[in-house]
């Protein structure tokens, strides 16, 4: 495994250059022309056109409008995603996708995307141990691994120039690409001058758009490890934190046990001890009036139980999880922080989940877990740096989808307009390419390829955490097995054959034994020399 990963590390280093951005389109040219329709490589045509993939086309971006919450227009490089960047962009047909129409959508595989596949996430604590030390490993390869096909930008669109003179993009590792595109989305708007900032704008949390968001987030986590590794069975797990009284997970073993230096930092003994966070000084970035440029900060922190417990007095029950899953809006009222009785507002941790209504001072649900872990997921725009993040984001994806499927909500009840900026149906979600938009992921993840273990009935549930698991690693090794089950026929059929020799041998001496003790014997019958039964001794 270590070999492998090794291996991965350096062709990826070696494949690097410095061009969320797609590489191909990170330069001036991308810039000034505002296109970004790379050549998928399959058939040499911009988005795979000469296959019938896709097409390179205008974006259109949603008219309807937003909130009163962001009251700007023109300033921020993530209004109407991406027209600051790119205002054409591959469409991809089918069952094709990736920014240059070169993959496949979610859940589906094979050379012509047509095979549609489930994929099981199952809780960690379930995983056998081999796989919890595959996952971390996974983990590990991504923090040290520059990303093959994306780059951030470390300045605004306005410093880069007119025309794209002055792009100014940087290379990252594949984890951290995520950390950073968190804190993009996350970030306060830049009004001019230092520390002039709007904080009251997030294009994937406080409104309608959060669960669709992290859907996708995940989904493409998921898919740039599988991508990373070549092991197209990986899933993230999920950390089932209802009712739990402690960090069931921060074991060194698992996500890193507590220090015991200092109860903020982790373990020696974990291999998180030694990564580095990144855009975790948002003030700083505020008062720079500069983007976070994914330089090392400090080591990751977490502290978990040592919080402020007048604002989360214990992780979420089951009872709390039940009764938000039984609120019948998704959305409601304002569609913000503010709103009561809304499942998505509930969920999030803005409002009761005993009584729906909003409240202030509390964090509860979704938010409760981030203020217990005390220390890196804390803070919003640097939370994903903890790889805690993926778990917990996993288990609350998986509430998401109990949500939809007890209530099978029609596409209409999803805001088609006036939720806060970002978070209409018809946006794209920021700050992602290819494009997504927001109401085309208020669905069940069964249309995705992936499902929840605990979600499943017991028998189902057995065959998915037990059997599952070890058809894939058989489907990983058939070759193997063929080899070694075709030698160990062979092996059994000399053995079966050593056998009989010898037994005929032991039976031939026997008879000279007993001939030479009692006489001639003769045959009672003419019969072939193997039919020891037909003969009898005379006296």
């Amino acid at each position: 495994m270590w070999i492998l990963c090794v291996t991965v590390v350096l062709l990826q280093l070696l494949g690097a250059c410095v061009c969320q951005f797609p590489r191909p389109c990170a330069n001036s040219e991308g810039l000034r022309t505002k296109e970004c329709c790379p050549v998928w490589d399959g058939d040499g045509s911009a988005c795979g056109a000469l296959s019938g993939r896709g097409f390179c086309t205008e974006v259109e971006v949603s008219e309807e409008p937003h909130g009163p919450q962001y009251p700007h227009t023109g300033i921020d490089d993530r209004e109407r995603w991406p027209l600051a960047f790119f205002n054409r962009t591959c469409r991809c047909a089918g069952n094709y996708g990736g920014v240059d129409c070169g993959e496949c959508r979610f859940g589906y595989r094979g050379s012509n995307c047509a095979e549609y596949r489930e994929s099981m996430r199952r809780n960690i604590l379930t995983l056998s141990i081999p796989e919890q030390q595959k996952f971390i490993s996974y983990l590990n390869l991504a923090k040290n691994t520059i990303s093959r096909d994306y780059v951030i930008a470390t300045a605004t669109r306005q410093e880069m120039g007119e025309n794209g003179e002055n792009p100014m993009f940087s290379d990252i590792n594949t984890y951290d690409l995520f950390v950073w595109m968190h804190y993009y989305v996350s970030r306060d708007a830049f009004l001019g001058g230092a520390g002039n900032v709007w904080t009251d704008i997030d294009f994937a949390h406080e409104s309608a758009a959060f669960l669709p968001w992290h859907r996708v987030f995940l989904l493409n986590w998921e898919h740039e490890i599988r991508k990373l590794t070549g092991d197209f069975n990986f899933t993230i797990p999920y950390w089932d934190w209802r009712d739990a009284t402690a960090c069931d997970v921060c074991t060194d073993a698992l996500m890193g046990g507590r220090s015991g230096l200092s109860p903020d930092l982790l373990s020696p003994g974990s291999i998180f001890s030694s990564w580095k966070v990144i855009c975790t000084q948002p003030d700083e970035y505020n008062n720079r009036e500069a983007l976070c440029n994914a330089t090392g900060e400090g080591p990751l922190l977490r502290n978990p139980g040592n919080h402020d417990t007048t604002r989360v007095a214990r992780l979420p029950t089951r009872a709390e999880v039940d009764f938000t899953v039984g609120l019948a809006e998704y959305e409601t009222e304002t569609m913000d922080r503010f709103s009561n009785r809304s499942f998505r507002n509930v969920l999030e941790g803005f409002a009761s989940p005993e009584t729906g209504f909003a409240i202030s001072g509390q964090s509860t649900m979704h938010n409760a877990l981030h203020v217990f872990m005390n220390g890196s997921m804390s803070s919003v725009q640097g939370s994903a740096n903890d790889p805690i993040f993926l778990l917990h984001h996993a288990f609350i994806d998986s509430i998401f989808e109990r949500w939809l499927r007890t209530h099978q909500p029609l596409r209409a009840s999803y805001p088609r307009a006036n939720a806060p900026i970002g978070h209409n149906d018809g946006y794209y979600m920021v700050p992602f390419m290819p494009l997504y938009r927001n109401g085309d992921y208020f669905l069940s993840n069964k249309a995705l390829g992936y499902e929840y273990a605990y979600l499943l009935d017991p028998g189902q549930r057995f065959m998915q955490e037990v059997l599952t698991p070890y058809l894939q690693q058989a489907e990983e090794i058939w070759q193997w097995l063929l080899g070694a089950g075709l030698l160990g026929a062979l092996l059994a059929a000399i053995l079966a054959a050593l056998a009989v020799v010898t037994r005929r041998k032991w039976k031939r001496n026997q008879r000279r034994k007993r001939a030479s003790s009692y006489g001639e014997k003769q045959p009672l019958l003419q019969s072939s020399s193997e039919e020891g039964s037909s003969y009898q001794t005379t006296f």
